[in-house]
């Protein structure tokens, strides 16, 4: 294991909570929804927010597709029963089905992020007659390779995980018992039968989150890495990843014509009293 990823779990568990319970405070709000796939992330935002806001006021969202595994499922209802927080499943199978009855000749990955959008409109609704915010379940590993959809799954209010590796991940997952199943189970958005995160990025989280610690934590360049008897191939996969998602870890840019512009020169909460 990198000597990066090694955390006090106890202390990270304060900090996140304590996250959770300010950003959400600070906005005037009190509740939260997320969407529960069945996976280690969702599962470990839902075990957050409930230590944050209580049960009461966090709301899991299960949105399976015809063709997801029965298993996803299964799993985000288990976590459900665990922390005993409200819950609501929708079924996207009609409004996707009904999209692509125009485009038959639609791909998988059209499709799929057809999906990640829908599932994001679901939740975005439910937050509106929550009166709640949206809590993003995106984790750093993801983020940095662009393995997210723009508007989608990347979207939300806040999110506690994004600073944390997939290793990192389901070491705080177990620390806070997120049932041992779904920490071991293969990692996989289910966006079509049978998908793999892992074996569609061509590497497993474990092998890619210690390249991505060296380039982006320690600052390494892709030349250092190799010297460390890592992969050329691998490292220079890895950093174009990191270099050509950018565009989806941004706002959108706004050209500048005033004096104060959004998220340029008036981007602080204190400049109007929060």
């Amino acid at each position: 294991m990198v000597v990066g990823f090694s955390v006090n779990l106890e202390i990270l568990k304060q900090l996140l909570v304590g996250f959770i319970q300010n950003e959400v405070g600070k906005m005037g709000f009190n509740k939260v929804v997320l969407g529960l796939s069945g996976g280690v992330d969702s599962s470990l935002c839902a075990y957050l927010a409930a230590l944050a806001l209580g049960k009461e006021n966090i709301l899991g969202v299960m949105m399976p597709y015809k063709t997801s595994n029965p298993e996803s499922l299964r799993h985000a209802e288990l976590v459900v029963k665990e922390l005993r927080i409200r819950s609501l499943t929708v079924d996207i199978t009609p409004m996707i089905d009904a999209y692509f009855q125009t485009f038959p000749e639609v791909d998988h990955i059209r499709r799929g992020n057809k999906m990640a959008r829908e599932r994001m409109t679901i939740l975005y609704d439910q937050s509106a007659a929550e009166n709640a915010l949206v809590l993003g379940t995106s984790n750093k590993t993801e983020l940095l390779l662009g393995y997210g959809t723009l508007f989608g799954d990347m979207a939300s209010a806040l999110n506690p995980i994004g600073d944390l590796y997939k290793t990192q991940v389901r070491l705080l997952a177990h620390h806070l018992g997120v049932p041992q199943v779904i920490i071991d189970k293969k990692p996989s958005a289910d966006l079509w039968l049978g998908q793999s995160d892992e074996e569609e990025l061509g590497f497993t989280y474990d092998e890619v989150d210690k390249v991505l610690y060296y380039l982006v934590d320690k600052r390494y360049s892709c030349a250092d890495l190799i010297e460390k008897g890592y992969p050329a191939d691998f490292v220079h996969s890895v950093y174009q990843k990191i270099q050509n998602s950018q565009f989806k870890r941004r706002l959108p840019i706004i050209a500048k014509v005033s004096e104060r512009t959004i998220d340029r020169d008036f981007r602080y909460p204190r400049d109007w009293g929060r």
